[in-house]
């Protein structure tokens, strides 16, 4: 009877305190979309801050991108993509002799990415680019997961992962992405690697270009750590976040306080809410991560996110956490409503 009236007092503590905890309202919920928003990245106008876009992804068949300005609305649309997934940005790529930014989408069904000049989102890509050819088992090829490395030479690669793949070690596709030439974008297939459960899927990718690391969520397993350089090798650096999720890994974003320093913002997806771990690591050990704050948002069963330090204009002046919600939208949250008084 003891056993069964402590258990009952520490489920009733729990439920308290989950009651107790409060949820992060968006300062901006976006325009609807046609069918299933996924995953928003944030493009930096370099002219005017507070004129940045936020590019998102509507999944489906007939999906596309749409374009946001910092207000919700929409501003342009790219439709026809055969269900994009994630989207990624990179700035200053060299095509056609000039610095380019570009916006970079998975187009599943037809296991190509797609590639698109900012802010203008005119295609740079010949019709898309082929990934994972000659991988023909079932599944091999249905891209998901993007995310952009610029190592420190300025040489840009695309971190690419699809919904299901070998568990060998060799789950993502890292390709190195150019000029071919004629101003239009190449990629070249530079190495595989990464270890995959076989539980789920993965999808969600982030890389760290200043300290050259490039995360992935394995969904209901936890985030794996590689680095991004191929040059420094293959191997697993850490699996974390492994306990506390109620369903799957979902969005990584990272949010830097410093060259070195900052957060990652891992969405568990099951819980409308996100785990907070130091970007540098434990004191004494960069691949040790343990959770320093986790954040309940309104935003529904989120998949994709995205976050900038940058102040973007008077209403996010200590930077911007974008998040994908269902109902066909996007939540824009200040970064001091996500931090509260515990993070910096």
């Amino acid at each position: 009877m003891k056993i069964y009236l402590s258990f009952l007092l520490s489920f009733f503590l729990v439920a308290c305190q989950s009651t107790a905890q409060t949820t992060v309202q968006p300062v901006i919920i976006t325009d609807t979309v046609r069918h299933d928003t996924d995953d928003p990245a944030i493009w930096i106008n370099p002219a005017d801050h507070a004129k940045s876009l936020i590019i998102g992804t509507d999944k489906d068949q007939d999906g596309g991108l749409y374009v946001f300005d910092l207000k919700g609305k929409i501003v342009r649309e790219v439709h026809d993509l055969k269900r994009p997934n994630n989207v990624d940005i990179a700035y200053g790529l060299m095509l056609g002799g000039k610095p380019t930014d570009i916006a970079v989408t998975t187009e599943r069904f037809t296991h190509k990415l797609r590639i698109f000049s900012l802010p203008d989102m005119k295609p740079v890509d010949n019709g898309g680019l082929d990934m994972f050819v000659g991988d023909t088992a079932s599944g091999f090829r249905d891209l998901m997961g993007i995310a952009l490395y610029k190592n420190p030479s300025g040489v840009l690669y695309a971190m690419v992962g699809r919904k299901t793949g070998p568990t060998d070690g060799s789950y993502i596709g890292q390709y190195r992405l150019e000029d071919n030439g004629k101003g239009q974008v190449k990629a070249t297939l530079v190495r595989k690697f990464g270890m995959y459960s076989g539980k789920k899927e993965i999808e969600s990718i982030a890389v760290d270009n200043e300290l050259g690391y490039v995360y992935y969520s394995d969904e209901g397993v936890g985030v794996r750590k590689y680095y991004a350089d191929p040059e420094k090798g293959n191997q697993e650096l850490a699996l974390f976040a492994k306990t506390g999720f109620a369903e799957d890994h979902e969005g990584i974003s990272i949010y830097k306080t410093g060259p070195k320093t900052g957060y990652l913002l891992v969405s568990d997806q099951g819980a409308n809410q996100f785990h907070i771990f130091r970007r540098e690591g434990e004191p004494g050990n960069s691949n040790d991560y343990k959770v320093v704050k986790v954040v309940k948002v309104a935003a529904q069963v989120s998949d994709g996110s995205d976050v900038t330090n940058v102040p973007l204009g008077k209403q996010f002046p200590h930077g911007l956490f974008v998040t994908m919600s269902e109902g066909k939208t996007f939540h824009y949250y200040r970064w001091e409503d996500i931090a509260g008084k515990e993070l910096k």
